[in-house]
């Protein structure tokens, strides 16, 4: 019976113990994990996990890299371009490269030969690519148009969190965006950032003569002149 006792006595206080344990405060860090753990001691800085705008920078920077090895022309397009051009490192959920038609199919045989998988989409305008991850969209035509020589020449070299690559100019970022628009996909709120942050360095009587005639880009320049992001038309002509 004592000996009963005692291991019950035994018990409780192992169970006590145990439960003080538990309530000592615990430091608590990014991402959730504990201070003093080994598995997080173990891990540099390196291992914690990289947030979207860090995950698509990398993609950006791994593509660049491999199409610039690939010697096919090529520029960086969408969100990505805009932050390499000043913009705000608000960076959608893919990473967009602009490549000739007629390069297409090397650009993805170049690609899958350095590990990237490389699909064609129903999409009859790209290809998609993984890298790191992340979606890579190959453009070969752009707002409604083939990608060009011309066009690609305009690019700037940039350099994209310290890779250098050809970037779209400002103007033809700007143009395609407008472009894009239609009654079915009509989103100023997501295309008037850029413009306010690549204001001056867009040429926006180039624009304006692209998209003559078209009503949505019509109705986005009548926008940004209302807001002051740009001059009127006539002021512009004037200068």
């Amino acid at each position: 019976m004592t000996q009963h006792g005692d291991d019950t006595a035994g018990r409780r206080s192992d169970v006590a113990e145990l439960h003080l344990a538990a309530e000592e405060p615990e430091l608590i860090l990014r991402g959730g994990a504990v201070a003093n753990d080994p598995l997080v001691d173990d891990a540099g800085p390196e291992e914690l996990p990289l947030d979207l705008n860090q995950a698509i920078l990398r993609a950006a920077k791994r593509t660049g890299a491999l199409l610039k090895q690939s010697g096919y022309p090529f520029a960086l397009a969408g969100s990505v371009a805009v932050y390499a051009h000043g913009g705000a490192q608000n960076l959608q959920h893919d990473v967009d490269f602009c490549i000739r038609p007629e390069d297409a199919e090397a650009v993805a045989e170049a690609l899958r030969a350095a590990g990237l998988p490389v699909r064609r989409p129903p999409e009859d305008w790209l290809l998609k690519a993984t890298c790191l991850g992340q979606q890579v969209d190959l453009i070969f035509e752009l707002a409604h148009q083939p990608v060009t020589a011309e066009l690609l020449a305009r690019a700037q070299e940039l350099s994209v969190d310290s890779v250098h690559m050809p970037v779209l100019s400002p103007t033809d970022l700007m143009r395609s965006l407008m472009a894009a628009f239609s009654e079915h996909h009509c989103d100023f709120g997501a295309v008037l950032p850029i413009a306010r942050a690549l204001r001056e360095k867009i040429d926006w009587t180039e624009v304006r003569s692209a998209c003559a005639g078209a009503a949505m880009p019509e109705a986005f320049l009548y926008f940004l002149e209302r807001l002051d992001v740009i001059p009127a038309g006539r002021e512009e002509n004037q200068r």
